[in-house]
């Protein structure tokens, strides 16, 4: 895998790191935001922004001018150069591992999604899994290259379901049969590029903090729906992290006592009303034919009885996990996201009810924000990890 090497980042610190970080977030910003936020001199911003300038990872943006003071109405406004970042000088691959297939994506600095790619996982052996996310690297560098000539990918970010210790180690991953495994320096070593591994919920969640739903949010709670059920929390700007996140702590939520038995061994909970299987495993049987879970919300979307009962019951349901988030953990915004998403719009009166039923009336509906279903999210996911790899030295 050769391809040329990126801008070179050292390693920041202190201010200049809340100079870059703050510019890569939020940016462009002008010197006096900045020096605001940081709470630097004119003076103390003008040093410690010159080696990032002259490094190429913060450059000046298009000139702003700036209002007339006081005393000068009558003049111009004196042009200001705001600073930004230059997304193009670092890339970044980022691939979610499923139990049968690899999904990944390109993205630049800023983990805007430049192309993505996918394949299948011949196996659950450590061999497989390491030629796929090889395969996908190299199908993505050439991308790169097509894309932009001469840019390179600076750092690579896994993402999967299980326990990951360090952002280098599996620690467990039931579904593909691993434990304690080094994959970070695996695959550091085949593909030459700096990589670093993350649950694919804290992945996520760190994305949607960032650059997605929740960036600028103080705390925000996110919740994704698909083959398994997803919690992540922001709070004071931070991902909240637990040894435990590992185990999907809400797929065992009691949304309905009446509901069916789910996979798990819990009645009417959030596995049983809301994951993609179950539910394509519940409208199959109650039409009598097979069902797909995108042709059973079409279904439920036209009006079929039967579909409509099915959905608007997974409706209430989610309807019912959103109060119990809003009521334990108090969120500016909560966020809904995974390939079973749709749902939140197909049944949005049910979700409505179900949010009423579990709130006191005297509170607002929280602020809820839809994220897109698609795969290659998980893998921007895995890229945002690399990506905070480099700015945070972690």
């Amino acid at each position: 895998m050769n391809s040329p090497a990126p801008i070179p980042w050292t390693p920041l610190s202190g201010p200049t790191r809340q100079i870059a970080l703050a510019v890569l977030l939020d940016g462009p910003l002008s010197r006096s935001d900045l020096a605001g936020r940081i709470g630097l001199s004119p003076g103390s911003l003008t040093r410690l922004t010159k080696p990032l300038l002259d490094s190429g990872l913060l450059v000046e943006a298009a000139a702003e001018t700036a209002p007339a003071t006081s005393g000068t109405a009558r003049r111009l406004g004196r042009p200001t150069q705001p600073l930004d970042v230059a997304p193009s000088s670092h890339h970044f691959v980022g691939i979610k591992l499923t139990g049968d297939h690899a999904y990944a994506a390109l993205t630049d600095l800023r983990a805007d999604i430049l192309a993505a790619d996918d394949a299948p996982l011949p196996s659950h052996s450590l061999d497989d899994a390491l030629d796929t996310v090889v395969l996908l690297v190299d199908r993505l560098v050439a991308r790169l290259a097509s894309l932009r000539p001469g840019a390179a990918v600076t750092g690579l970010g896994i993402s999967l379901g299980g326990h990951v210790e360090g952002r280098s180690t599996v620690t467990l991953a039931d579904y593909l049969g691993w434990q304690d495994l080094p994959l970070a320096a695996l695959l550091t070593e085949r593909t030459g590029l700096r990589t670093v591994v993350e649950n694919d919920i804290v992945a996520v969640t760190e994305a949607t903090h960032w650059f997605g739903e929740g960036h600028g949010c103080d705390r925000f709670a996110l919740f994704t729906i698909g083959a398994g059920i997803g919690y992540g929390l922001v709070v004071h700007g931070a991902t909240v992290t637990s040894p435990e996140a590992g185990f999907s702590l809400l797929s065992h939520f009691p949304l309905d006592p009446s509901g069916p038995l789910g996979s798990c061994g819990h009645t009417g909970c959030a596995t049983a009303m809301l994951t993609l299987d179950a539910l394509v495993t519940q409208g199959t049987q109650r039409l009598g034919r097979p069902v797909t879970y995108d042709q059973l919300l079409d279904l439920a979307a036209a009006g079929d009885p039967d579909a409509v009962a099915l959905v608007q019951r997974a409706g209430r349901a989610l309807g019912r996990m959103i109060a119990a988030i809003a009521n334990l953990t108090m969120p500016e915004r909560i966020v809904l996201g995974g390939e079973g998403v749709r749902l939140a719009e197909v049944a949005a009166d049910a979700v409505t009810e179900g949010l009423h039923s579990g709130r006191n009336p005297r509170t607002r509906d929280p602020e809820i924000a839809l994220q897109s279903p698609e795969l290659a999210r998980w893998a921007r996911g895995a890229a945002v990890v690399a990506i905070q790899s480099l700015v945070l030295g972690r």
